[in-house]
């Protein structure tokens, strides 16, 4: 059973700066890529960004790219999402997810595993 734990959300003026935690469990993650995803009220959920766990291959949203940065950390079967410049348009539930994949995927059902999301919230 893999378990993805979020941290890190929180609320910051526009132009600041938050860094996402999520701690994976349960499972050797060599053969699987995490991705980050998110939910504005009222929105379905969008991808974010990825990165393959064995070469660190990333990708991002267009809407994200130059202001976000996903990184692993094999030690700490951590996964992290750098966001600076954030925007109140960044605001919303932050999801961080697994997927038994070779390379980048971007689409939710492609994922297999899910955490319970962390709050950001942006203020203008």
């Amino acid at each position: 059973q893999v378990q993805l734990v979020e941290s890190g959300g929180g609320l910051v003026q526009a132009g600041g700066s938050l860094r996402l935690s999520c701690a994976a469990s349960g499972r050797t993650f060599s053969r699987y890529v995490m991705g980050w995803f998110r939910q504005a009220p009222g929105t379905e959920r969008e991808f974010v960004a990825a990165i393959t766990w064995s070469g660190g291959n990333t990708y991002y949203a267009d809407s994200v790219k130059g202001r976000f940065t996903i990184s692993r950390d094999y030690a700490k079967n951590t996964v992290y999402l750098q966001m600076n410049s954030l925007k109140p348009e960044d605001k919303a539930v932050y999801y961080c997810a697994c997927a038994a994949a070779f390379k980048v995927v971007v689409t939710t059902t492609e994922y297999d595993y899910w955490g319970q999301g962390t709050q950001v919230t942006v203020s203008s």
